[in-house]
C-alpha cells in the first residue's frame, strides 16, 4: 500500500524550499525525512541547551536513551491500540543464504521483498519519555519528592508523511517529566506551560497555549480525544511557521496514572502516583526562529541571539 501524504498549503511547500536551498535542511527522498546543514544543527543544539540550563538549575536529572525501544515496552503501555498508525517496527532478515539471494533479486528487481523479513524485539521510540518509566520503577519505591527528569533531545519516530517540513516522520523531541503525587504534577504542568510560554516569547515569537488532542486512532479515538479536551490533559504551544494556521512546537501532557500504572512505579504507602511530560518539538522551533527572524541567524535580533548564546 502506497502512504498517502498530508496535504502541505503551499506556503509549506515553498518554505521547505527556501530552506533546502539555503542548506539549512536536505532532502532525503523520502517525504517527513530532513538532513540538517551545520547551521541548522547549530540553532537545535543550542535551544536544546537553553532548555537543558534551565531545567538544571531545577535540579532535574538528565538521562539519554538510544531511538530504538522494548517492543515489549510499546505494547505494554497501550500505544499500539492508541496510535497504531504511527508505530514504527524494526524488522531484520531472517533467513540463510539462498534467501539472502532471493531478498537480493527482488530488490534489485523492485519487487516486495518484506517476506524474508522479521519482526525484532525492537520498536522506533514514540514518545521520548516512554524508556524513563521503566528505569524509574526498577529503583524501588517512588521518593517522597517523586522524580523530575529531563531527557534530553531524543529521537522519536511517528509514521505520518507529509510535505509539510514542520511535520516529520523523524525529529527530536526535547522531553522533560515530572513523577510524583497528582497534585504536585498537576501544578508541575501548568509551569512548564508557563516556562514554555515565556521560553518562545524570549525568543521573539508569537505564540499562545491552547487545549488540544492526540491523533487517537479509528471511532474509539474520536471519543478519547473529545475526552481528553474536556479534561484539560492535554495543552498545546502554537506559533506561527508557515500556512495560515499556529504550528504545535510543544505540548504539556497530564498522563494521571496511565504510565505509572503500566510500569509499576509506586510510593512506599501506596498512594497514587501520576506522571506528566512536557515535549518541545525541537525542529519545530528552529524552523519557526528561522520563519520569523530569517534564515541567516547572524542577522536576527540580538535579544534573541542573546537568549540562545549565539
Amino acid at each position: 500500500m502506497t502512504d498517502q501524504l498530508s496535504p502541505a498549503p503551499t506556503a509549506q511547500v515553498e518554505f521547505q524550499r527556501e530552506l533546502v536551498a539555503a542548506g539549512l535542511l536536505f532532502e532525503t527522498g523520502v517525504p517527513g525525512v530532513f538532513g540538517h546543514g551545520a547551521t541548522f544543527e547549530l540553532l537545535r543544539h543550542l535551544l536544546a541547551a537553553r532548555i537543558r540550563a534551565e531545567t538544571a538549575a531545577l535540579g532535574a536529572e538528565h538521562m539519554h536513551f538510544p531511538p530504538v525501544l522494548p517492543r515489549q515496552l510499546v505494547e505494554r503501555s497501550g500505544y499500539l491500540d492508541s496510535f497504531p498508525q504511527l508505530a514504527g517496527v524494526v524488522f531484520a532478515f531472517d533467513g540463510g543464504e539462498p534467501e539472502a539471494a532471493e531478498q537480493h533479486n527482488l530488490a534489485a528487481a523492485g519487487q516486495d521483498w518484506s517476506k524474508h523479513q522479521r519482526m525484532t524485539d525492537l520498536m522506533l521510540v514514540p514518545a521520548a519519555c516512554y524508556p524513563a518509566y521503566p528505569v524509574i520503577a526498577a529503583r524501588g519505591p517512588l521518593a517522597a519528592g517523586g522524580a523530575f527528569l529531563d531527557l534530553g533531545g531524543s529521537w522519536v519516530f511517528r509514521h505520518e508523511p507529509s510535505a509539510d517540513p514542520a511535520r516529520r516522520q523523524i525529529f527530536h523531541q526535547h522531553e522533560i517529566v515530572r513523577i510524583g503525587a497528582p497534585n504536585v504534577v498537576e501544578a508541575w504542568r501548568q509551569e512548564w506551560a508557563d516556562r514554555g510560554l515565556a521560553l518562545v516569547h524570549a525568543l521573539g515569537l508569537e505564540a499562545t497555549v491552547e487545549d488540544a488532542n492526540d491523533p487517537f486512532f479509528g471511532h474509539g479515538g474520536r471519543m478519547l480525544a473529545a475526552s481528553q479536551r474536556e479534561q484539560h490533559l492535554k495543552l498545546e504551544l502554537l506559533v506561527p511557521i508557515a500556512g495560515e494556521q499556529p504550528t504545535a512546537v510543544a505540548s504539556f501532557n497530564l498522563h494521571r496514572e496511565h504510565f505509572a500504572e503500566a510500569a509499576g512505579i509506586k510510593f512506599a504507602d501506596g498512594s497514587p502516583v501520576h506522571t506528566s511530560c512536557t515535549g518541545f518539538g525541537q525542529e519545530r522551533i528552529v524552523l519557526a526562529l528561522l520563519r520569523a527572524h530569517g534564515l541567516d541567524p547572524s542577522t536576527w535580533p540580538s535579544a534573541v541571539r542573546g537568549e540562545l548564546r549565539l
